[in-house]
């Protein structure tokens, strides 16, 4: 444990890292639940991906992930990284974002008056609502789900099929009749939904 923290400490502003998200030097304490070992790979993927040593990243770099080059809406996920009107991001908010990609830990005791989790059940979904909620209205109008829709089905089904997809999917989920899909609607809809398996990265692992 002595040569991990030893290397953890050598990472710039980890302290503040670790006060800003509830993470401790120990696993079991982490409210990020990254592990200490995790956190330091994560800053030699972040350096590896930062080729040109600037301490930031700008959305081309995350090209050189597999995983998400790979993923239809890769470029949402990748925007889900930058503030808006920002296009760098810190090795800080790199580890915050990918938390959302980690499994809940079940066996974890809740602490009284602790922070919720990055990686909660709640805020992997209000992560994946922004996905689709392009416009930061607070709803997923029919043209957003048909946007993510077609980049994930692609040529694999007619723009009629598409249509009719989305018409079904409003119709199911939207339970106020306001013809969108507000985040508790979307909340709902996937109460059955194994959300850890749909959101994981493999290098993360």
């Amino acid at each position: 444990m002595g040569s991990t923290n030893s290397t953890l400490l050598k990472i710039p502003n980890v302290e503040v890292l670790m006060q800003e998200t509830g993470l401790k030097l120990v696993a079991e304490e982490n409210c990020l639940n990254v592990s200490p070992a995790h956190i330091i790979r994560l800053h030699d993927r972040f350096k590896a991906l930062d080729k040109e040593g600037r301490g930031h990243l700008c959305p081309h770099d995350f090209g050189a992930i597999k995983e998400l080059a790979m993923n239809p809406i890769g470029d949402r996920i990748i925007g889900a990284f930058f503030s808006p009107g920002k296009e760098t991001v810190d090795f800080h908010t790199f580890v915050k974002i990918l938390a959302h990609f980690r499994p809940v830990d079940k066996d974890r005791p809740k602490e009284p008056n602790s922070p919720e989790p990055i990686n909660s059940r709640s805020n992997k979904l209000k992560f994946a609502f922004q996905l689709y909620d392009q416009d930061k209205d607070g709803k997923i109008s029919r043209d957003e789900l048909l946007q993510v829709l077609r980049a994930m089905l692609g040529m694999q089904v007619t723009d009629e099929q598409l249509e009719s997809i989305a018409d079904r999917t409003i119709q199911e989920a939207d339970l106020d009749r306001d013809d969108t899909i507000s985040f508790e609607e979307f909340r709902k809809s996937l109460e059955k939904i194994n959300i850890d398996h749909k959101m994981s990265i493999r290098f993360l692992r």
